[in-house]
């Protein structure tokens, strides 16, 4: 199971959240395409924050900002 959640709310919402229920947070990022992306530190609070926002979770496909730049002319393969 991926410790990584992506949900349909703000930032700010999912910080409170997690903060309620004293999930510790390992990065989060907004996304792109709308919502959040949270990675947990394990994989048992990602699936708390499943259950407890399953109708905002995004289970379809997302875009996330790029954090990089390839520094090669050529893709590693």
């Amino acid at each position: 199971m991926s410790r990584a959640v992506m949900i349909d709310a703000s930032p700010q919402a999912v910080t409170d959240l997690c903060e309620k229920q004293a999930i510790p947070i390992s990065v989060i990022e907004p996304l792109q395409s709308g919502g959040t992306r949270v990675v947990f530190n394990n994989a048992i609070d990602a699936q708390k924050i499943r259950v407890s926002m399953k109708k905002q979770v995004i289970d379809g496909p997302t875009v996330r900002s790029p954090l990089y730049a390839c520094r090669t002319l050529t893709p590693y393969s």
